[in-house]
């Protein structure tokens, strides 16, 4: 599967990216200024082209997840998850009892209370939980962190990662490569989906992480896809000068 990320606050971007072959959308609010009224955007224009949307959020504490779940995303990518004590307060805060304690409201995901009872019912199965592991801590932790049952994928956060074994910035770093693929080999033995995010791609690289046991990649960003343009401009631009 193949994901797209998004990191400006501009719904048009998100319409662009819903319509090529994307499996799903990702909004970063974490490193970013994107706010729950520009993630409510993004969302619709997502679901417009009936694109899954999921937003990363800086915190799974219930105040930040609960605006982003009624405006209608279809799941959450949990930020620096390190514990079992972690995972059970981000389902908590996403899921509706009896697997959480998410809170009965209704907005636009419920179609302003014309279809709350269906929303309700379905939810718990329907949504998507991610977590993403990042840190030393996390991969110590990750046989644990995976008992539970409601996790439907990891995302593995290189940068952050290559920061907490010591190594910040080289996520090519051997102690990085290692804890990589201690994560993808825990998550197949889970049968739980496993994804990272590429900054810059071609095919090799693309093939390179499937045949590591990814299954799911995100591809760059609107935010490197003009970092990588402007680049490739400069450098076009000082060879004609």
């Amino acid at each position: 599967m193949f994901g797209g990320w998004i990191s400006f606050n501009e719904p048009n971007i998100a319409e662009l990216f819903s319509s090529i072959n994307f499996d799903f959308i990702a909004i970063d609010m974490e490193h970013t200024t994107i706010s729950n009224s520009d993630a409510k955007s993004i969302i619709v224009s997502c679901n417009s082209m009936n694109k899954p949307c999921f937003p990363r959020p800086v915190s799974f504490d219930k105040n930040y997840l609960k605006p982003l779940l009624d405006a209608g995303c279809d799941g959450i990518i949990a930020s620096t998850v390190n514990s079992n004590n972690d995972v059970s307060t981000f389902i908590d805060n996403m899921k509706y009892p009896n697997k959480g304690k998410r809170s009965f409201g209704v907005n636009r995901a419920q179609l302003y209370g014309l279809n709350e009872k269906e929303y309700f019912s379905n939810w718990n199965n329907l949504s998507t939980s991610i977590i993403q592991i990042e840190t030393s801590e996390a991969v110590n932790n990750l046989i644990e962190i995976l008992e539970n049952q409601e996790i439907d994928g990891v995302m593995v956060g290189p940068y952050d990662l290559a920061g907490s074994l010591g190594v910040p910035g080289d996520t090519d770093h051997k102690l990085v490569q290692e804890a990589v693929k201690y994560i993808v080999s825990i998550c197949k033995k889970k049968k739980i989906s496993c994804g990272t995010q590429l900054a810059k791609f071609d095919r090799n690289m693309i093939k390179n992480k499937f045949s590591l046991g990814f299954n799911f990649l995100i591809l760059g960003s609107d935010l490197f896809a003009l970092k990588n343009w402007s680049i490739d401009c400069n450098n076009l631009i000082n060879e004609i000068k």
